[in-house]
């Protein structure tokens, strides 16, 4: 008797969910006719996935483990101050969406409602908002006065609404290798921390200018 068969891995099923998505055009209606078409057992699929509105999530769960996975390889990122570390996590983080611009344009543009109330996207909202509060809380641990400290609530939620904008601004950039996504993942990333530390507001300015100008030019 042959060795037992290796079941699919949770990886191989939102490859595949994603391919049939972009072959076909639209969701699959039932678990079992996703699991027919990409001859999956439906007790494998169930054993990762209660649904396929779960692996609509688990889609965007994979784009932030990803990115985690990514940075935690780099031997130095411990070692970076707040504000690189945020730099490094939206960096990588669209570097991944990168990889699965079509699948991610395709969600975009078809949602039924703005991108901030897509349920698929509740995950993500505090998969992210945790690594911002995570960030806080250990750059609040260092410092001895409680004026310099911030706020890991409205912190967290200001990285989630930034996010939001970010995706929408990618979404729409067509220069070289995403360049302009750079420059506003610089420029937001440098101007909620500027916010957050009290510094002058040129730079809030400079980014709203910079928005204006990619927006409206």
């Amino acid at each position: 008797m042959g060795a037992k068969a290796k079941k699919v891995t949770k990886e191989v099923i939102i490859a595949k969910f994603m391919d049939y998505v972009l072959e076909h055009e639209h969701l699959p209606k039932t678990v079992y006719k996703f699991c027919k078409v990409n001859a999956i057992e439906e007790a494998d699929f169930y054993l990762y996935f209660g649904s396929i509105e779960a692996l609509k999530k688990g889609v965007w769960n994979s784009f932030f483990e990803n990115t985690i996975n990514v940075i935690e390889k780099n031997a130095d990122y411990q070692s970076y101050a707040n504000r690189d570390k945020m730099l490094t996590f939206f960096y990588t983080f669209f570097e991944v969406l990168t990889l699965n611009r079509s699948y991610v344009l395709y969600i975009m543009e078809r949602a039924e409602s703005p991108l901030k109330n897509l349920a698929q996207l509740k995950d993500l909202r505090k998969n992210v908002k945790d690594y911002a509060k995570r960030l806080i809380t250990e750059g609040n641990e260092q410092k001895t006065s409680k004026i310099t400290k911030h706020n890991p609530h409205l912190f967290s939620e200001g990285a989630w609404l930034q996010a939001l904008f970010l995706m929408n601004f990618w979404k729409s950039d067509d220069s070289a290798a995403f360049e302009k996504t750079d420059v506003a993942i610089e420029k937001s990333v440098n101007t909620i921390f500027d916010v957050f530390d009290n510094t002058p507001l040129e730079n809030i300015l400079d980014f709203g200018k910079f928005l204006y100008k990619e927006k409206f030019a």
